[in-house]
C-alpha cells in the first residue's frame, strides 16, 4: 500500500491529487488547486512550497509524482513553470519523498489510453476510474492523473520485476527510471 501525491505545477494554479494504492486498487483521498493569484512570483513560489509541505504533513505520502516541463511557445511562461516545478520538488525533497516525473503524453496514455487525449477526456477518466461523484477541476484532475500514472507505472514494474530472474533491486532500478536523481 502506498500514498501518492501527484502535482500539476503552474505559476498561477498548481493542482494536487492524493491517492492510495493497494495492488491495482486506487482510492481517492483528496485533490484541489493551490490558487496563486497576482502576487509577485517569489510569493507564489513560496505559497506552492508551503502548501505542498502542509499537504505532505497531513497525508504523509510515500511518493511524489510531478509532470515534466514541456517547451511552451512563450519562453517566459516556460521559465515560470519550471520555477513552480522547482518549488514543488524542493517541498517533496525536504520531506524525504522520492520524486518521479512523467511527461504529459505518458500521463494521458496511462489514464486515457491515448497520449494525445484532451483535458476533458482526462477529467472524465479520472472521475470514472476513481469513482468520483463529479468531475474534478481540470488542474486537480491532471494532478490525480499524474498520481494514477505513477501508480500504473509502479505496478507495471512490479509485475515485470516479479517475472524476471533479477532480484527486486533490478526491478527497483527500473521503477526509479522516472525518478529525479
Amino acid at each position: 500500500m502506498a500514498i501518492i501525491l501527484g502535482v500539476d505545477p503552474g505559476s498561477r494554479i498548481t493542482g494536487y491529487g492524493i491517492i492510495r494504492t493497494q495492488g491495482r486498487q486506487l482510492e481517492y483521498l483528496d485533490s484541489g488547486c493551490i490558487r496563486l493569484g497576482e502576487k509577485p512570483l517569489a510569493e507564489r513560489l513560496q505559497t506552492i512550497f508551503h502548501s505542498l509541505a502542509t499537504l505532505i504533513g497531513e497525508y504523509r505520502p510515500d511518493e511524489f509524482a510531478i509532470e515534466q516541463v514541456f517547451m511552451a511557445r512563450n519562453p517566459d511562461s516556460a521559465l515560470k513553470l519550471g520555477q513552480a516545478r522547482g518549488a514543488a520538488i524542493v517541498s517533496a525533497a525536504n520531506s524525504g519523498l522520492p520524486v518521479f516525473e512523467y511527461s504529459a503524453r505518458q500521463v494521458k496514455q496511462a489514464v486515457v489510453g491515448r497520449g494525445s487525449a484532451e483535458k476533458s477526456q482526462v477529467q472524465h477518466m479520472v472521475q470514472a476510474i476513481l469513482g468520483l461523484s463529479r468531475k474534478p477541476q481540470a488542474d486537480a484532475a491532471d494532478a490525480l492523473a499524474i498520481a494514477m500514472c505513477h501508480a500504473h507505472m509502479s505496478q507495471s514494474v512490479v509485475r515485470v520485476g516479479a517475472g524476471s530472474p533479477q532480484s527486486g533491486a533490478g526491478a527497483r532500478g527500473k521503477v526509479r527510471g522516472g525518478r529525479i536523481r
